[in-house]
């Protein structure tokens, strides 16, 4: 039928649309819920027609979202509930799904079981076939941690191979300040053979989900996590004597956030001297330890070195650091040319003499120019 049509879990109410079902295992096992066949309508963004996975009831922690004819690998919930809801908007319709589920003893949970709560102050974990072989394709698997109020989490992965794409398209994973799935929250996206630095979380919880496609694999990744008092300084703030590893030399932050700013040289000369070249529009930017960290969505990228890219549906960004806050500035909601260099996390670091300047559609054409140029 046409129009909205969504479940919940609940007492079924005479107009009311059916209720979700909430499948139930018995006590000391958990949940596993297998796909047979996905097809809704396709959207990057899964923002029409799509099916919610949650641990135990609406308001638990969401395990993902699906749409399209992608059919995730086994999902499992971390106790002995799940719930599954289904939205599906007045337009393009698909044949819809069909799945199964049954129970599972969670510390025997087979090969391509993954994911889980995880509660204790410190710990690991893994890839499905971790050390031995390739983790499968089409896993889908969720992990949160949890620890007391007072406490962050600082996580640090020992081993990363995941397939490599310099967008993360395909074969990826993905860690959340909070206990679901939220871009807004998201703190990177990463793929590739080079672990990632060192998280530390905002809050108590944090969410690390990876996933695999339906073709190319690789090793996979162990991770290890341990909670910490909220008193320590995190790895997101920047001390202010932080050097950073860039061709110049240079001198501690503070010495060098009190030169004269001036921005060096012409687009031309800065081209090939810059670790990347973008044009792009400046979406959020905190101040942290005299540092202003922006995220950038990308108009058009010329030259991209090492940047670690995110995706979210057709949208890429960047993060990037400009070391003074105030030099060069950089202002939310407007478009700018950045070049600068790129630092062991895959951030775009931009010191006060690097080129920045706004972005106009007349620059387009040199940019192009110069990106068909050998350096």
């Amino acid at each position: 039928n046409p129009g909205l049509h969504m479940c919940w879990a609940g007492t079924l109410q005479q107009g009311s649309s059916p209720p979700c079902p909430v499948f139930s295992v018995p006590e000391g096992k958990v949940v596993v819920l297998n796909f047979r066949f996905l097809d809704l309508e396709s959207d990057n963004l899964c923002r029409y027609d799509f099916v919610d996975v949650y641990n135990g009831h609406a308001n638990g922690q969401r395990i993902g979202r699906f749409c399209g004819t992608f059919r995730p690998g086994a999902l499992v919930a971390s106790s002995n509930k799940m719930m599954v809801q289904m939205i599906s908007d007045a337009n393009t319709a698909g044949n819809g799904f069909m799945a199964t589920f049954s129970a599972a003893a969670p510390d025997d949970r087979g090969d391509r079981y993954c994911g889980g709560h995880l509660e204790r102050p410190s710990g690991s974990f893994q890839t499905p076939n971790w050390p031995d072989r390739d983790y499968p394709v089409g896993v889908t698997c969720v992990w949160h941690i949890v620890a007391p109020k007072n406490q962050l989490i600082e996580l640090k992965f020992e081993k990363f191979d995941v397939e490599r794409d310099n967008y993360c398209r395909y074969d990826y994973v993905a860690v959340f300040n909070g206990g679901e799935v939220n871009d807004a929250k998201r703190i990177g996206k990463y793929c590739g053979d080079s672990p990632p630095v060192p998280i530390v979380s905002e809050t108590n919880e944090l969410l690390i989900q990876f996933l695999s496609d339906l073709s190319l694999t690789a090793d996979g990744f162990i991770g290890h996590y341990k909670f910490r008092p909220k008193k320590l300084p995190t790895t997101t703030a920047m001390p202010v004597t932080t050097t950073f590893p860039v061709t110049a030399g240079l001198k501690p932050t503070v010495a060098l956030c009190q030169q004269k700013c001036r921005r060096m040289g012409t687009l031309e000369s800065n081209y090939c001297s810059s670790n990347f070249v973008l044009a792009g529009t400046v979406i959020t930017t905190v101040t942290r330890g005299g540092s202003l960290h922006a995220t950038v969505s990308i108009i058009s990228i010329y030259k991209e070195g090492n940047l670690a890219i995110q995706q979210a549906g057709k949208n890429m960004s960047v993060k990037v650091t400009v070391v003074c806050k105030q030099c060069p500035l950089l202002r939310r909601g407007l478009n700018y040319i950045i070049m600068g260099q790129v630092g062991e996390d895959g951030r775009g670091k931009i010191m006060p003499n690097n080129f920045v300047k706004m972005f106009k559609s007349k620059n387009q054409k040199l940019l192009n120019a110069l990106k068909n140029k050998q350096c």
